[in-house]
């Protein structure tokens, strides 16, 4: 049997585990998660290595119907995603309240002339009837259809799916990348979002909507200390106070959660510095979005 090899695309609504699905897979946190949607804003890759087949796993932004600012570089995002993966897979959570919004997915997916199976996500929580209302929905499209929990069951699930996607990759003269690698993501990249991350847990309301982390300094060769001076940016001069908190408090915290997880990624010990900086509606001026990395990349 031929090596096969290819990206598989993994598309959904926000918040609908996509992210939480990719690390499952990888068995790496390949892809910061929170509870609050549009965490994902770019495109993060997960790499899967067997004897028999490489898999690109792409966890691509949730599917938005604005078109301004950063919500149409997120829909630009997810839209390319589609259009450069081998293999889709329609993610469709259970907890969706808007059913039209699902048939959505599984429209985008299933018109876009691609390979595809479903899983039916988040079937832990109580939705009775919804998953088997989806199931019925997919019967016309006879692909695979799977259903579980990347959250609770992860190992399952991932045995599942893998079982079904390897047959849809394309062949391949062997793997794509490096079988040693489990992302393509830079430990620059991957600091920077654990900081976005953190900030999203501990701020609330709509701050972190308009907030982004730009990395000012990433010293890996000075010593046995890695060094990062990093920027957080918002939207709005009110919110700056927010995320520095009363004495410091918020920021404190936000850079202790922040500096734990750097270390156990890089297992080193980490300076780590975090200013707060306000620049008014960056998420709706080009040359900032592209300055902060939020660009689709040109074919």
């Amino acid at each position: 049997m031929s090596y096969r090899a290819g990206f598989v695309g993994l598309i959904g609504l926000p918040n609908s585990g996509k992210s939480t699905m990719q690390n499952a897979l990888v068995g790496e946190k390949v892809s910061i998660v929170t509870s609050k949607p549009q965490t994902t804003r770019r495109r993060v890759l997960g790499l899967i290595t067997a004897p028999e087949f490489q898999a690109i796993f792409v966890d691509a932004p949730g599917v938005v119907q604005s078109r301004s600012g950063l919500n149409l570089f997120l829909h630009e995002e997810a839209h390319d995603v589609i259009a450069q993966s081998d293999v889709l897979v329609a993610v469709l959570n259970i907890d969706e309240k808007c059913s039209e919004s699902l048939q959505e997915i599984i429209d985008i997916v299933s018109k876009a002339g691609k390979p595809w199976l479903a899983v039916i996500n988040k079937i832990d929580l109580p939705q009775i009837h919804r998953p088997q209302i989806l199931r019925d929905k997919l019967l016309e499209f006879k692909v695979p259809v799977l259903q579980g929990s990347a959250l609770h069951d992860g190992k399952v699930l991932r045995e599942m799916l893998l079982e079904r996607i390897q047959p849809l990759l394309p062949p391949a003269a062997g793997p794509l990348y490096d079988a040693e690698l489990y992302t393509l993501s830079t430990t620059r990249d991957l600091c920077g979002e654990i900081i976005r991350e953190k900030c999203f847990e501990n701020l609330h309301q709509e701050v972190p909507f308009g907030l982004a982390v730009k990395i000012l300094k990433f010293s890996e060769d000075d010593g046995p200390v890695l060094k990062l001076h990093s920027e957080i940016l918002v939207a709005k001069e009110n919110h700056r106070p927010i995320v520095i908190g009363k004495d410091g408090v918020v920021l404190k915290k936000i850079g202790i959660d922040a500096r734990q997880e750097i270390e156990h990624l890089t297992g080193r010990k980490v300076y780590l510095d975090l200013r707060v900086a306000s620049k008014r509606g960056w998420q709706k001026n080009l040359g900032m979005m592209k300055e902060l990395g939020y660009v689709v990349p040109k074919a």
